[in-house]
Parts: structure tokens; sequence; C-alpha cells
């Protein structure tokens, strides 16, 4: 059973849902600790006071806002409980707005916790909302202190619980706009190449074996082996990055691979797509040779013609 981080309470008009904040995800990355090489011992990590050169306690510790190198502003917890705004209720979830869930972008929503109902009395108010918003299939924007700020953040419903996810601020996502390549042109065939690519490569969930912690078990494994005095595993051969000389080469050849992962058979589905019809106003647009200029001249277009189809014949098919 998770721990729970705090109890509060969701406020939406004069529902209030006493709930308990537990973290919804868990980290099983592998952790290193600095050691002394000559002996092993533990290298830690001490709060020192830069002008006594000397190790100071948590309780002679305060915050404070550097204007300068030499200039720090303190600020108290007292302080910072009595700012002259409205901030939220400590321990308390306010729903500000519901919103469509497509029309948060993804980029701004960060961690999420889930909410349990706090005890008998939070069960059918608990029930309401999270039910309310199953069926609106919208999710709760709201704000609440943590941590000493305000905070924005977002309610949605995961099986039968309500999670909260904190959110980014709008001024805290950065344009991406310098970003951006330089201009370029890209085909039509291009384009449903990387369609093509993105068929072969689709999956229902992200429940399959490709979407494992390859690197925390092989760093397990390198654990393991040097704990049991045993040889270490050794590393597959990585496969070397070719330059890609040809777009529609590479997604032609990586539909192949897609393929071949999944066990299928078959040539990569990406075709060129026929002429553009400007293309064949400009050609009739031309000067019409005469005499025998003009007879070698459709003598040789029957022959392109027949050539043509017989190309187009052995083209595959599109998906």
């Amino acid at each position: 059973m998770p721990r729970t981080i705090w109890s509060g309470a969701i406020s939406f008009g004069l529902v209030t849902v006493p709930i308990n904040v537990v973290s919804a995800t868990e980290d099983h990355s592998i952790r290193f600790h600095q050691y002394h090489l000559e002996d092993g011992g533990r290298i830690r990590t001490r709060k020192v006071c830069e002008l006594e050169d000397r190790e100071v306690g948590q309780g002679e510790i305060g915050k404070g806002y550097e204007v300068t190198k030499t200039q720090v502003i303190p600020i108290s917890d007292e302080e910072l409980r009595e700012l002259p705004l409205p901030l939220p209720t400590a321990k308390s979830i306010e729903i500000e707005a519901f919103v469509p869930l497509e029309s948060v972008d993804p980029i701004r929503i960060g961690e999420g916790y889930y909410l349990q109902p706090a005890g008998q009395v939070a069960a059918k108010p608990y029930k309401l909302l999270r039910q309310a918003l199953a069926r609106s299939a919208k999710v709760a924007v709201a704000k609440y202190a943590w941590s000493g700020r305000e905070r924005l953040g977002l309610l949605r419903v995961r099986d039968d619980v309500i999670v909260l996810h904190a959110m980014r601020w709008p001024d805290e996502i950065r344009d991406p706009a310098e970003l951006l390549p330089p201009p370029v042109e890209i085909t039509q065939e291009e384009i449903d190449g990387a369609l093509a690519l993105m068929d072969t490569m689709t999956r229902e969930d992200l429940e399959g074996e490709e979407f494992r912690d390859t690197y925390t078990d092989a760093l397990a494994q390198v654990i393991e082996a040097k704990q049991g005095d045993k040889p270490l595993p050794e590393a597959p051969q990585a496969e070397e990055p070719g330059k890609v000389l040809d777009l529609m080469a590479a997604l032609t050849e990586s539909v192949s691979r897609a393929k071949a992962a999944r066990g299928e058979t078959g040539d990569a589905d990406v075709h060129e797509l026929p002429m553009k019809k400007t293309t064949a106003k400009k050609t009739a647009a031309k000067k019409t040779p005469t005499g025998k200029t003009a007879s070698k001249t459709t003598q040789k277009t029957t022959a392109a013609k027949k050539t043509t189809k017989k190309t187009a014949a052995r083209r595959p098919r599109s998906a």
C-alpha cells in the first residue's frame, strides 16, 4: 500500500470530498551511491556554510532570494503562509472548470497522484465526482497549494479512481518556433511512405515486450554477475547506423524491417504516385510538330505509353 503524501479535500461548488493523496507511480530505477575508491567509504553531500566553512544542521537553514551574490532577501515560513494573495486553502483542491481532455496540451501534464476517498463520509461525493467525470468525457482543472506555492492541476478518471496530475502554467512552456528547421519540400510520395511505416508500427496498447525497460534489466544482470564473481554478460553487437541518402529508400527499408519484426511477409507497400495532371497540361501546351517529325513523334509516344502501362502493372498496389 503506497504511503499517504498528504490528506485534504476536493471542492467543486458546494461539494467537498475528503481525500488522501498517494503516489500513482513507482520508480524501479537502479540507483548508485558515490564511494571512496581507496577504502569503499560512502561519499555524502553535506550542507556547509560558505562563510564559516562548517557543516550546519537543518534548524540553522532558512529560505532566501538571491538578488546578487552579496545580497540575499530572507523569507520565513510564516511570511509564506501570510502572503497577501487569495491562495487556495491548504490541503484543498479547488476545481475551477471542466474542459475536454483533447483541449489540454500533453506537454503541460506532469506527475500523477491517486486521490483516495478518506473514510466513509467521502464515499458518496467521491463516487459522484468520479462518475460525473467519466460520463462527461471531461477533465477538471483545479488549483491547489503544495510545497509553499500555488499549483495548477488536472483531475481525470482512471478505472475507478480519480487521478490528480500536476500541470505547468502557460508561461512555463517555451515557444518551440526557434527550434524549427529551415524550410524544406516534402513530396506526397514521402508522406505516403511515412504513413505506411506508421501503419506497420501501430500497436493496440503499450503492453508489448518492446516497451520493457531493457536498460535496467541489463544493469541488474551486471550487478548480479559482479556480486557472484561471474563473467559479465556480453553486450550485443550494435548495428552501424548508415547514412540516409535516399529518403524513400529509407522508408521502404524501414517498412520491410518492421514487417519482418512482426513476422509478416511481402514487399514493403510503398509505391510511386502517378504523374500530376499539371504535367500533362504543360506537355499538351507545347508546339505540335509537323510532317515526318510529327510521324516519328507519334511513334515514340505510342511506344512510351505501352512501356508505362507494363511498368505500372508490375508495381505493388497501395494499402
